[in-house]
């Protein structure tokens, strides 16, 4: 019996292998607009909305968010793109997805920045307790419009990037919308409940990126990875937050392009 094929929205720019880009829970592929051009410079980029974020519908029905369905459903994604092992790199539960996909050999490479996964149970709820506010206080009757105002709008952004000076009105509002209208964002949550990381370390290159100002899954969860994953690269992305692509995209730029580099055969 053929499978329902999983439609995802997706930007594709560049030429080159293969990267895929993941968001986190809540977002959408536009969270990687700071650095596509960058990285499309030297790869095919692919920034997928994962089923149930941005445009993308959620999984055909019968199909779970736990973690296993997740990587399953990524790497269908990549063979109906005709995607042969691509690069990966994710932010949050995009994060935790690229370190899934390496460890079973579904990837080339993988950067995992602030991936989820490596956290205590308080931990865990801290960071949801965090984006459900966020996602509720876009259903109040000022809450959008709060944002137009500087200042509100430097204290919201200060939860998830460690330059909050950097995102503009406009943006902000459109990631407030697509986290607000995200139907898989508590499908996710509950399939994720009892996660922890807890597969055989990627044999394949891979980098975890952790901003030192994160404030959704603290920097302390990096030690935890760090331990998890001895044969990885682990990197401080400095005056960083949890999403630090708007922070400083030539430092998170280098550092995918790295991670991919490494996994070159002139790298073997």
């Amino acid at each position: 019996m053929s499978r329902q094929p999983i439609e995802v929205a997706f930007e594709r720019r560049g030429q080159g292998d293969p990267l895929v880009l993941l968001h986190g829970i809540g977002h959408r592929w536009q969270a990687w607009e700071p650095v596509l051009d960058l990285l499309a410079a030297r790869h095919d980029v692919i920034a997928l909305d994962l089923p149930g974020f941005g445009r993308s519908p959620l999984l055909p029905e019968g199909r779970g968010y736990e973690m296993p369905s997740a990587v399953a459903a990524c790497a269908e994604v990549f063979e109906d793109m005709g995607l042969d092992r691509p690069h990966v790199a994710g932010n949050s539960l995009g994060g935790v997805l690229s370190l899934e996909l390496a460890s079973r050999g579904l990837v080339r490479s993988a950067t995992a920045l602030a991936p989820a996964g490596f956290w205590t149970r308080w931990d865990r709820v801290w960071a949801l307790a965090v984006l459900r506010m966020i996602r509720q206080s876009g259903r109040l009757p000022l809450g959008s419009a709060v944002l137009r105002w500087k200042y509100p709008r430097m204290a919201a952004a200060s939860l998830l990037y460690g330059r909050p000076s950097r995102m503009t009105a406009e943006t902000m509002l459109g990631d407030l919308v697509a986290m607000v209208g995200a139907p898989a964002f508590d499908l996710v949550a509950a399939a994720g409940r009892n996660y922890v990381y807890a597969s055989p370390p990627p044999t394949v290159p891979a980098t975890v990126g952790w901003g030192t100002r994160d404030r959704i899954l603290w920097p302390r969860q990096a030690r935890r990875a760090a331990e998890a994953l001895p044969r990885a690269r682990h990197v401080w992305l400095d005056r960083c937050g949890h999403v630090p692509m708007v922070d400083d995209p030539d430092q998170v730029a280098a550092l995918i392009l790295a991670t991919c580099d490494a996994a070159s055969p002139a790298a073997a």
